[in-house]
């Protein structure tokens, strides 16, 4: 399936891991393990890092971006994020990390319609958005 590329990354191989409910990463997810840390999410305790990361929605903070390059700096950041509708803000991180020299992950955009029957399975994401299925 052909996902919009939102910020470019290399392409990469990953479990994916489809959020059920929008998340907020500035206090729903722990920077320094990349764990979902928000108590009342239902994927509360899951890691992201190196996870294909399938975000329905984002409940929004200008602190995402310091979250997700604190993440991309420690390594802990998704293997890729794919998104229903682009957050700038959160997106902003990315393009920081880039800018910083380090690695970052590909943020594409998909259908959250596609995202429940992606869950758990192998996702390959090239650089031009294509999302095959392991």
């Amino acid at each position: 399936m052909q996902a919009e590329v939102l910020v470019a990354g290399e392409p990469t191989t990953g479990e994916a891991l489809a959020l059920t409910a929008p998340i907020s990463f500035w206090g729903g997810v722990d920077p320094v393990t990349g764990r979902i840390a928000d108590p009342r999410h239902p994927q509360h305790g899951r890691s992201i890092a190196g996870r294909v990361l399938l975000v329905p929605a984002t409940i929004g903070s200008s602190s995402a971006s310091a979250v997700l390059l604190e993440l991309v700096h420690q390594n802990r950041a998704p293997a890729a994020i794919v998104l229903h509708e682009p957050d700038a803000i959160l997106l902003l991180g990315l393009i920081v990390a880039r800018e910083m020299g380090h690695p970052t992950p590909i943020a594409v955009r998909l259908d959250r319609a596609r995202f429940a029957d992606l869950d758990d399975r192998t996702l390959r994401v090239s650089s031009s958005g294509l999302i095959l299925v392991d």
